[in-house]
């Protein structure tokens, strides 16, 4: 069970009407919004392949600013997290030690799963329509669905106990919750994608 009264104190740390705060939440928010409908966009009107030239441009295009976004987004969670008071029984040697290496499984799993995919697997290609020959089953898509946005998570979970930090602790739970609601959004929509390639290549 979870224990109420503690949740409660660690969180009473965290002053959620700071403006640094509701930008970083703003931010984390706003990343998978914004790729979802870019890219649904980009599905069924080819704009930006139109624009650039070729899906492949338009895709690296769009992964250029996913990456610029994602870097945004991670200053705003780091300067939320200074403007915070830390907990002070977690400001020492064993929860900094532990953190790192936290974000060190984190960091093992973005970096292992953007080599698996390649940039545009990663960046949302097949909206593009640059599909994968078939579904990656290596590591670490071979422990762990979404190895990518967990990854993420957990860098962000590792980074908040570096700093003892109680809002870093609550804005990963908004990066947890923003991953959930965009796989929730992503998975069915990429999966019909694949099966209309799959009815594609049986009925020639």
């Amino acid at each position: 069970q979870v224990d109420v009264a503690a949740m409660v104190r660690l969180f009473g740390y965290v002053d959620v009407t700071d403006t640094g705060f509701i930008v970083a939440v703003l931010s984390i928010a706003f990343n998978p919004f914004f790729w979802n409908v870019v890219a649904r966009w980009e599905h069924k009107t080819r704009a930006l392949s139109q624009t650039f030239g070729s899906p492949r441009a338009a895709c690296y295009c769009l992964g250029a600013v996913i990456l610029l976004l994602n870097c945004v987004r991670s200053h705003c969670f780091t300067e939320a997290m200074k403007s915070q008071p830390k907990l002070e029984g977690w400001d020492c040697h064993w929860t900094y030690y532990s953190g790192l290496a936290i974000s060190a499984v984190g960091t093992l799993f973005v970096t292992s799963s953007f080599l698996a995919l390649g940039f545009t697997g990663t960046f949302l290609g097949d909206y593009f329509g640059i599909l994968m020959e078939e579904k990656v089953t290596s590591f670490p898509f071979s422990i762990l669905d979404n190895p990518m946005y967990w990854g993420s998570t957990t860098i962000y979970l590792g980074w908040s106990l570096m700093h003892a930090s109680p809002a870093g602790l609550l804005l990963t739970a908004v990066v947890a919750i923003s991953y959930t609601i965009a796989v929730l959004y992503e998975g069915p929509f990429t999966e019909e994608i694949y099966r209309r390639k799959q009815k594609g290549v049986k009925s020639k």
